[in-house]
């Protein structure tokens, strides 16, 4: 069974429910098994012409589907909670967002596939997260830690726990 951690996302509508329901989906899978999911997170969004901010959780979970498979069950469950994808290289609002951040310490460069996730190592709403999760786990390209690449960023944002202010 390969270990994965997928990054929850939701900005538009009920966002707490729908990464809720995400999380149930998954959990709900006969070939996914959720070992643990981080605290919820409020934070502002990265990269994007929007005001709404984000609920944001990562689930660390074991499953036998290979990469692509899962990246099928993620986007038919974003689809299920009414995701739209548009042909727009921006990002938009959305109910849920599910990327796959690591698969194993697998890499992966496909068309519609890149793990680790291109993005994660900038990313304080999936670090800060993953910190909770597992510190320690090194990122099979950049061949840092968890904890060093949250130490590297340039800005890491605040991040607010249900209105609670987190210093990390």
């Amino acid at each position: 069974m390969a270990i994965v951690y997928l990054s929850l996302g939701s900005n538009k509508g009920d966002r707490i429910g729908y990464v809720q329901q995400a999380a149930s989906l998954i959990g709900a899978d006969e070939n996914i098994t959720i070992v643990r999911t981080s605290a919820f997170y409020e934070t502002e969004p990265w990269n994007m012409n929007t005001q709404t901010w984000f609920v944001n959780a990562i689930i660390e979970a074991k499953t036998q589907y290979t990469p692509q498979q899962l990246l099928e069950v993620c986007q038919r469950i974003e689809k299920q909670l009414g995701r739209e994808h548009k042909d727009t290289p921006d990002y938009e609002d959305r109910t849920i967002d599910i990327d796959i951040l690591f698969y194993n310490k697998d890499i992966i460069n496909e068309e519609n596939l890149t793990i680790p996730h291109k993005y994660v190592h900038l990313r304080a709403f999936n670090l800060v997260p993953m910190m909770e999760l597992n510190s320690e786990y090194v990122h099979p390209v950049l061949h840092k830690s968890i904890a060093e690449m949250h130490n590297d960023l340039e800005n890491p944002e605040m991040v607010f726990l249900y209105g609670t202010r987190v210093d990390f």
